[in-house]
């Protein structure tokens, strides 16, 4: 029997309507900035689709493109005008930043009121802590999706396969706030794949096309994968695609339910960064956060 597959785009179709609903009900218009270094073609499609969903939403967007060639101080005093300018209620800097900035300087320069990527070291600890604050979008669409397909995680045994800062780490914090059992998993653990196999989630996040084999995986689990990862066509000669760290047809056959590669976890991430900005304008303002956006 197939997997049921985890429709992030459709998700994240009414996260995004949801978040329409919310700015509707607020007293005043919430604002993201984006800030654009070079011309990385990734990353232009990326802030076009986020400026887009949010004047969709209702918001406000302010974007600010800069050459590639933009020394590190000048880049901080942006983000630093943006930290002060009270109409701004969330400020995202897209990565990859150009090889001769220091992006960890750029991201800590960031107020963490308006840290809507939840990248900052404030905001990293008040996860950490269990304290109210931003969390990064990519590891919060991930349990919405989980809990999407299995209702209440109470109790279930999550495997989150990578310990990345952006993903892995931060994951396995709200993984445990839904009050999952949780295994960080990596490169050196032994036994991975049985370490994988005793997932009742099994969250992929290493960035290694296909890694995750259907042997690896529990049956009728619960698989988010959340990799994005570009390959040759073995069909056809010089051209690519997009694939995810788990050998997605294979697993099909053996996971319950399951994320495909495009069209799962990546979508969830700019509708959490909507939701994001609202939050942060909730918080920065006093206004009262809608309850359409809890999960």
């Amino acid at each position: 029997m197939s997997a049921i597959k985890i429709d992030g785009k459709a998700y994240a179709a009414g996260l995004r309507e949801r978040v329409a609903n919310a700015v509707s009900q607020l007293p005043g218009q919430p604002t993201l900035a984006v800030v654009l270094v070079g011309e990385d073609p990734a990353s232009k499609v990326y802030v076009k689709n986020k400026i887009k969903f949010t004047t969709e939403t209702g918001m406000r967007s302010v974007e600010h493109k800069l050459k590639a060639d933009i020394s590190e101080d000048e880049l901080v005093n942006i983000v630093r005008s943006l930290n002060e300018d009270q109409s701004v209620d969330g400020i995202l800097v897209q990565l990859p930043l150009p090889k001769h900035l220091n992006e960890n300087r750029v991201i800590e320069e960031i107020a963490p009121g308006k840290d809507v990527d939840g990248l900052t070291e404030t905001s990293a600890g008040r996860l950490s802590l269990g304290k109210t604050g931003l969390r990064p979008c990519t590891p919060v669409g991930s349990v919405m999706l989980a809990k999407d397909a299995l209702g209440d995680l109470t109790g279930k045994n999550c495997v989150i396969l990578g310990r990345s800062i952006l993903v892995g780490k931060p994951a396995a914090m709200l993984f445990l706030e839904q009050n999952c059992t949780v295994t960080i998993a990596h490169s050196r653990t032994k036994n991975l794949e049985d370490v994988c196999r005793s997932a009742d989630i099994l969250v992929a996040a290493v960035g290694r096309p296909q890694m995750v084999k259907a042997d690896w995986i529990k049956p009728g689990a619960c698989v988010i994968d959340v990799g994005i990862n570009r390959i040759p066509h073995p069909d056809k000669p010089g051209k690519t695609y997009l694939v995810g760290d788990v050998d997605y047809h294979p697993a099909l056959e053996t996971a319950g339910s399951m994320t495909p590669v495009p069209g799962g976890v990546g979508p969830m991430t700019i509708a959490c960064l909507l939701r994001n900005t609202v939050l942060a304008a909730c918080m920065r303002r006093g206004w009262e956060t809608p309850d359409i956006l809890s999960f």
